[in-house]
């Protein structure tokens, strides 16, 4: 979403209506629930769910529909084409405020596709009540929490003892940490949760990945399944039973594990207990790269180096994946990136007076603020906008975002990263290859597609906590030299651009099928776990 200034009126109100083949197969769903009687839609916008159930079976059984819309023409609009239907009732009023008045109300189904705003375009009295109903059920409130969120968590507390809700949601309930909460308020208050995923983009004007959410609340628990769908076509052949239900922990998790099946969550289970493994973090520091504020600006190129003599005060950058030609980032490769003319440098400026400054250091900071640089929020917070903090080199950088795999990659020639890249430091005593090569291999790659996220456009996104999450093979018992060659094995393939699997395929084989007795059928299982969810992001971009 971009922001509140240069945002379209829509984009605040978070209003992306409904496609009606989409809201058609939501109502059909539920066509054969002979105990519906009372519907709730919290946010209405131009009606299409509406639209979608009356004419059907459901609509003839029903004794009284609510629906909410706070934008009062659209309110209006929707009154007058539904007069004809008393069983509809369009309130034109906020729903959090009608949750507050009303919240000892109860319906069989809630439906709708709620508004996506973030918190920092609520009103005042939005913000808290939101904050109230969510710290109520004893979940956190900051400013990354969504409107959907306390939408979902208002209109569960609602239900009927066997009551059902639907809501077309954005798909970050799967994976992202502000709806960890949400996610554990589910499972615990809902007996039965389907999501039903879309492989192409259903609202392709904002690029949003959207799910369908389907729980029920039920005195016999099922637990989560997950459906996916390629596009609404196949909506015209769906079958919502097509797959059975996994057992749902209580816990605070991603769901994203639940697009492995219970077959291939067992083998998770025992390698997350098998004592040949560890966590990356028992080995490694790892941080955010560094925060320019502006890498465009504090990353130069070797041109903007010598117009402006910065050559004593900038270090030998690391900037992106395609900076990466390897597993070592050697001088070589640096100079390979200078030569290419990629911003290759990044700009240290020192703790001087401004005015004890070389006068063209005076001049390039004088042109960035030609240019609105010092303007942005963390350039514009620093006592001095143009002084980067925290610079520090590290032994190695981990890819925050990456296409087919990520890179896990030596720092050899002192250089340091933007926030492109997390910085990797080794515990005392750590030999650096021997974690290097401990992570290329078919079961640490399947653990980074299940810790990391789809972060959209087929990008799989993995922060610090998540990079420290992934299992790796304990190798303390093989002597370095062998990890050494083998290393440079590796380190060729990937240079040659050969597929990453041959260097899977001899880290599996040698080191943990031959040195450490791990069976060659966990390695398959767990290459076919990660191709699975490379796969499925992949088909996003």
């Amino acid at each position: 979403m971009k922001l509140k200034e240069v945002s379209s009126k829509q984009k605040l109100r978070g209003a992306y209506y409904t496609p009606l083949p989409l809201a058609q197969m939501i109502v059909n769903i539920f066509s054969a629930e002979k105990s519906i009687k009372t519907i709730l839609e919290p946010s209405c916008g131009d009606g299409v769910f509406l639209d979608a159930l009356i004419g059907t079976s459901l609509a003839n059984q029903l004794e009284a529909v609510t629906s909410i819309e706070i934008e009062k023409d659209e309110a209006l609009r929707l009154k007058e084409r539904l007069k004809n239907y008393p069983y509809i009732t369009v309130l034109n009023q906020d729903f959090f405020d009608f949750h507050q008045k009303n919240n000892d109300k109860k319906y069989d189904l809630i439906l709708g596709n709620p508004p996506y705003i973030r918190y920092q375009y609520l009103e005042e009295q939005q913000r808290a009540l939101m904050a109230a109903l969510l710290t109520s059920q004893g979940m956190k409130s900051n400013k990354l929490v969504n409107t959907w969120v306390g939408f979902m968590v208002a209109c569960v507390n609602m239900l009927s003892n066997t009551g059902k809700i639907a809501f077309v949601i954005p798909a970050e309930i799967l994976q992202v940490a502000y709806a960890e909460d949400l996610r554990l308020f589910l499972a615990k208050h809902l007996s039965k949760i389907t999501l039903i995923t879309f492989e192409e983009l259903v609202f392709p004007d904002i690029e949003q990945e959207i799910v369908v959410f389907i729980g029920e609340k039920d005195n016999d628990e099922k637990g989560i399944r997950i459906i996916e769908l390629n596009n609404l076509d196949d909506l015209k052949e769906f079958n919502i039973t097509a797959n059975g239900f996994q057992r749902l922990q209580h816990v605070h998790e991603k769901w994203t594990k639940y697009f492995t099946d219970a077959k291939e969550n067992v083998l998770v289970s025992r390698i997350r207990s098998d004592k040949r493994f560890q966590r990356l973090s028992d080995s490694v520091l790892i941080n955010v790269g560094i925060t320019t504020g502006n890498n465009k600006y504090f990353s130069v190129t070797q041109d903007t180096v010598d117009e402006y003599d910065l050559q004593d005060i900038v270090k030998p950058l690391i900037g992106r994946s395609a900076h990466a030609h390897s597993i070592y980032f050697e001088k070589e490769d640096w100079k390979k990136n200078v030569d290419a003319g990629k911003a290759a440098y990044l700009i240290d400026f020192p703790e001087l007076d401004f005015e004890k400054y070389p006068e063209k250091h005076r001049e390039y900071i004088k042109a960035g603020e030609e240019k609105n640089a010092h303007k942005g929020y963390k350039c514009s917070i620093r006592e001095r906008w143009y002084r980067i903090p925290s610079i520090w080199i590290p032994d190695a950088f981990f890819l925050r975002r990456n296409n087919l795999y990520p890179k896990f990659v030596l720092n050899c020639c002192d250089a340091v990263s933007t926030d492109t890249m997390h910085r990797i430091k080794f515990n005392e005593g750590i030999e650096p290859e021997r974690i290097l090569l401990s992570y290329y291999n078919s079961i640490s790659f399947a653990f980074t597609e299940l810790c990391g996220r789809s972060y959209g456009g087929g990008v799989l996104e993995i922060l610090p906590g998540e990079v420290g999450n992934i299992l790796v093979p304990k190798l303390d018992d093989i002597p370095i030299d062998r990890i050494k060659k083998i290393l440079k094995r590796v380190d060729r393939i990937i240079r040659d651009g050969d597929s990453i699997e041959k260097a899977l395929d001899i880290v599996d084989s040698e080191i943990l099928i031959n040195d450490l007795g791990i069976s060659a059928k966990l390695c398959t299982d767990a290459r076919g776990i990660w191709k699975k969810l490379q796969s499925r992001r992949l088909k996003r971009g």
